[in-house]
Protein backbone atom coordinates (compact mmCIF):
# COMPACT_ATOMS: atom_id res chain seq x y z
CA UNK A 1 0.00 0.00 0.00
CA UNK A 2 1.85 3.10 -1.10
CA UNK A 3 1.28 6.49 0.56
CA UNK A 4 0.90 9.85 -1.31
CA UNK A 5 0.77 13.75 0.08
CA UNK A 6 -1.85 16.18 -1.80
CA UNK A 7 -2.71 19.81 -1.18
CA UNK A 8 -5.36 21.43 0.98
CA UNK A 9 -6.26 23.26 -1.69
CA UNK A 10 -5.05 21.68 -5.36
CA UNK A 11 -4.17 23.81 -7.80
CA UNK A 12 -7.13 23.10 -10.34
CA UNK A 13 -9.52 23.88 -6.87
CA UNK A 14 -7.39 27.02 -6.66
CA UNK A 15 -7.56 27.86 -10.30
CA UNK A 16 -10.99 27.80 -11.04
CA UNK A 17 -11.78 29.04 -7.86
CA UNK A 18 -10.21 32.22 -8.49
CA UNK A 19 -11.35 32.51 -12.09
CA UNK A 20 -14.77 32.29 -11.13
CA UNK A 21 -14.65 34.95 -8.78
CA UNK A 22 -14.43 37.69 -11.65
CA UNK A 23 -16.78 36.26 -13.81
CA UNK A 24 -19.37 35.17 -11.39
CA UNK A 25 -18.69 39.45 -10.72
CA UNK A 26 -19.11 40.07 -14.51
CA UNK A 27 -21.80 37.94 -15.13
CA UNK A 28 -23.91 38.90 -12.46
CA UNK A 29 -23.59 42.91 -12.96
CA UNK A 30 -24.31 42.49 -16.49
CA UNK A 31 -27.52 40.09 -15.87
CA UNK A 32 -28.69 42.94 -13.39
CA UNK A 33 -28.68 45.34 -16.27
CA UNK A 34 -30.62 43.21 -18.85
CA UNK A 35 -32.94 43.19 -15.78
CA UNK A 36 -33.19 46.81 -15.66
CA UNK A 37 -34.60 46.94 -19.24
CA UNK A 38 -37.67 45.18 -18.23
CA UNK A 39 -37.72 45.21 -14.62
CA UNK A 40 -40.92 43.17 -14.40
CA UNK A 41 -41.50 39.27 -13.59
CA UNK A 42 -44.30 37.62 -15.02
CA UNK A 43 -46.09 37.41 -18.45
CA UNK A 44 -46.66 41.32 -19.58
CA UNK A 45 -50.43 42.03 -18.46
CA UNK A 46 -50.16 39.15 -15.86
CA UNK A 47 -47.62 39.61 -13.58
CA UNK A 48 -46.31 37.43 -10.97
CA UNK A 49 -48.14 39.11 -7.29
CA UNK A 50 -45.59 37.35 -5.29
CA UNK A 51 -42.81 39.20 -6.56
CA UNK A 52 -42.55 42.37 -4.61
CA UNK A 53 -40.33 44.12 -6.53
CA UNK A 54 -42.60 44.68 -9.75
CA UNK A 55 -40.86 47.97 -11.50
CA UNK A 56 -37.79 48.39 -9.19
CA UNK A 57 -34.38 49.04 -11.07
CA UNK A 58 -31.13 47.64 -9.84
CA UNK A 59 -29.06 50.09 -8.49
CA UNK A 60 -27.03 51.68 -11.58
CA UNK A 61 -23.70 50.42 -8.74
CA UNK A 62 -24.51 47.16 -9.94
CA UNK A 63 -25.09 46.81 -13.35
CA UNK A 64 -22.09 46.55 -15.97
CA UNK A 65 -22.56 46.88 -19.73
CA UNK A 66 -23.71 50.32 -19.96
CA UNK A 67 -26.95 48.99 -21.74
CA UNK A 68 -29.19 46.38 -22.86
CA UNK A 69 -26.81 45.10 -26.29
CA UNK A 70 -23.40 45.65 -23.89
CA UNK A 71 -24.70 44.06 -21.25
CA UNK A 72 -25.85 41.01 -23.34
CA UNK A 73 -22.78 40.55 -25.11
CA UNK A 74 -21.00 40.33 -21.93
CA UNK A 75 -23.42 37.92 -19.89
CA UNK A 76 -23.64 35.57 -23.03
CA UNK A 77 -19.36 35.55 -23.85
CA UNK A 78 -18.26 35.29 -19.74
CA UNK A 79 -21.26 33.40 -19.04
CA UNK A 80 -20.09 31.04 -21.51
CA UNK A 81 -16.12 30.62 -19.90
CA UNK A 82 -18.03 31.01 -16.27
CA UNK A 83 -20.27 27.55 -17.43
CA UNK A 84 -16.58 25.80 -18.74
CA UNK A 85 -14.82 26.96 -15.57
CA UNK A 86 -17.53 24.82 -13.75
CA UNK A 87 -17.50 22.13 -15.50
CA UNK A 88 -13.86 22.01 -15.18
CA UNK A 89 -14.39 22.38 -11.53
CA UNK A 90 -16.73 20.00 -11.35
CA UNK A 91 -14.85 16.71 -13.64
CA UNK A 92 -11.82 17.91 -11.26
CA UNK A 93 -13.90 16.37 -8.25
CA UNK A 94 -15.35 13.55 -9.51
CA UNK A 95 -12.00 12.21 -11.25
CA UNK A 96 -9.97 13.28 -8.17
CA UNK A 97 -12.38 11.84 -5.45
CA UNK A 98 -12.13 14.97 -3.89
CA UNK A 99 -15.93 15.39 -3.54
CA UNK A 100 -15.53 13.08 -1.06
CA UNK A 101 -14.64 15.66 1.47
CA UNK A 102 -15.77 18.43 0.16
CA UNK A 103 -19.95 18.05 -0.33
CA UNK A 104 -22.19 17.58 2.40
CA UNK A 105 -23.72 14.47 3.02
CA UNK A 106 -26.20 14.26 5.67
CA UNK A 107 -25.58 10.80 7.89
CA UNK A 108 -21.86 12.11 7.75
CA UNK A 109 -22.63 15.77 8.20
CA UNK A 110 -25.10 17.21 10.23
CA UNK A 111 -24.10 16.51 13.29
CA UNK A 112 -21.02 18.29 12.99
CA UNK A 113 -22.71 20.90 11.43
CA UNK A 114 -25.43 21.51 14.22
CA UNK A 115 -22.53 20.79 16.86
CA UNK A 116 -20.73 23.81 14.90
CA UNK A 117 -23.54 26.30 14.36
CA UNK A 118 -23.76 26.01 18.30
CA UNK A 119 -19.94 26.70 18.81
CA UNK A 120 -20.48 29.66 16.75
CA UNK A 121 -23.53 30.90 18.55
CA UNK A 122 -21.62 30.39 22.45
CA UNK A 123 -23.57 27.92 23.34
CA UNK A 124 -20.75 24.99 22.56
CA UNK A 125 -17.40 25.35 24.72
CA UNK A 126 -15.67 23.45 22.38
CA UNK A 127 -15.34 23.43 18.46
CA UNK A 128 -16.24 19.87 17.05
CA UNK A 129 -13.50 17.58 15.28
CA UNK A 130 -13.99 18.64 11.18
CA UNK A 131 -11.58 18.03 8.46
CA UNK A 132 -10.69 19.77 5.66
CA UNK A 133 -14.09 21.85 6.10
CA UNK A 134 -16.96 21.91 9.22
CA UNK A 135 -20.45 20.44 8.65
CA UNK A 136 -22.09 24.33 7.81
CA UNK A 137 -19.08 24.93 4.85
CA UNK A 138 -19.83 22.16 3.81
CA UNK A 139 -23.41 22.94 3.20
CA UNK A 140 -22.44 26.26 2.24
CA UNK A 141 -20.73 25.17 -0.46
CA UNK A 142 -22.63 22.27 -1.80
CA UNK A 143 -25.50 24.57 -1.60
CA UNK A 144 -23.70 27.26 -3.67
CA UNK A 145 -22.92 24.39 -6.55
CA UNK A 146 -26.82 23.67 -6.53
CA UNK A 147 -27.34 27.24 -6.78
CA UNK A 148 -25.41 27.47 -9.87
CA UNK A 149 -26.63 24.46 -11.81
CA UNK A 150 -30.11 26.08 -11.22
CA UNK A 151 -28.84 29.23 -12.48
CA UNK A 152 -27.08 28.05 -15.70
CA UNK A 153 -30.19 25.08 -16.36
CA UNK A 154 -32.80 28.46 -16.42
CA UNK A 155 -30.22 31.07 -18.42
CA UNK A 156 -29.96 28.19 -20.81
CA UNK A 157 -33.76 28.24 -21.11
CA UNK A 158 -33.92 31.91 -21.41
CA UNK A 159 -31.13 31.83 -23.87
CA UNK A 160 -32.90 29.38 -26.09
CA UNK A 161 -36.90 28.86 -25.26
CA UNK A 162 -37.95 27.56 -28.35
CA UNK A 163 -34.51 24.78 -28.67
CA UNK A 164 -35.05 24.15 -25.31
CA UNK A 165 -38.47 24.11 -24.70
CA UNK A 166 -38.86 20.35 -22.13
CA UNK A 167 -36.09 22.47 -20.52
CA UNK A 168 -37.89 25.60 -20.07
CA UNK A 169 -41.04 23.81 -19.34
CA UNK A 170 -39.22 22.23 -15.98
CA UNK A 171 -39.25 25.94 -14.77
CA UNK A 172 -43.10 26.79 -15.67
CA UNK A 173 -41.75 28.55 -19.14
CA UNK A 174 -40.07 31.20 -19.92
CA UNK A 175 -41.79 33.71 -17.55
CA UNK A 176 -40.83 30.88 -14.66
CA UNK A 177 -37.06 30.25 -15.40
CA UNK A 178 -36.57 34.18 -15.56
CA UNK A 179 -37.60 34.21 -12.19
CA UNK A 180 -35.76 31.51 -10.93
CA UNK A 181 -32.47 32.70 -12.51
CA UNK A 182 -32.93 35.94 -10.43
CA UNK A 183 -33.74 33.96 -7.64
CA UNK A 184 -30.47 31.75 -8.12
CA UNK A 185 -28.46 35.01 -8.53
CA UNK A 186 -29.83 36.10 -5.04
CA UNK A 187 -29.11 32.96 -3.47
CA UNK A 188 -25.56 33.25 -4.77
CA UNK A 189 -25.18 36.73 -3.71
CA UNK A 190 -26.31 35.44 -0.47
CA UNK A 191 -23.93 32.93 -0.06
CA UNK A 192 -21.11 35.54 -0.20
CA UNK A 193 -21.89 37.17 3.50
CA UNK A 194 -21.54 33.62 4.55
CA UNK A 195 -18.61 32.45 2.60
CA UNK A 196 -16.59 35.59 3.58
CA UNK A 197 -17.78 35.25 7.14
CA UNK A 198 -16.01 31.37 7.34
CA UNK A 199 -12.92 32.57 6.34
CA UNK A 200 -12.87 35.31 8.84
CA UNK A 201 -13.70 33.33 11.13
CA UNK A 202 -10.63 30.26 9.66
CA UNK A 203 -8.11 32.33 8.15
CA UNK A 204 -5.84 29.82 7.45
CA UNK A 205 -8.16 28.89 4.79
CA UNK A 206 -7.62 31.92 2.26
CA UNK A 207 -3.74 31.41 3.11
CA UNK A 208 -4.79 27.67 1.73
CA UNK A 209 -6.35 29.00 -1.28
CA UNK A 210 -3.67 30.82 -1.97
CA UNK A 211 -0.51 28.66 -1.64
CA UNK A 212 -2.41 24.78 -1.48
CA UNK A 213 -2.07 25.37 2.43
CA UNK A 214 0.16 22.24 4.23
CA UNK A 215 0.03 18.80 2.47
CA UNK A 216 -1.76 16.14 3.66
CA UNK A 217 -1.02 12.74 3.46
CA UNK A 218 -3.38 10.42 2.45
CA UNK A 219 -3.60 6.38 2.35
CA UNK A 220 -5.96 4.87 -0.77
CA UNK A 221 -7.66 1.93 -0.22
CA UNK A 222 -5.64 -1.05 -0.64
Amino acid sequence: MKRHFRREQPWPIRLTHWVSAPLLFIVAGSGLQILAAYPYMGPRGALFSLYPFQGATPPQWLRLGGWLAGARALHFSLGFWLIVNGLIYLAYLVASGEWRRRLFFPLRDTRNAVETALFYARLRKAAPEQGLYNGLQRIAYSSALIFGVVAVLSGLALYKPTQLAVLAACFGGYDGARLIHLLSLVALAGFLPGHLLMVALHPKSLKAMVTGGRKDEEVPHA
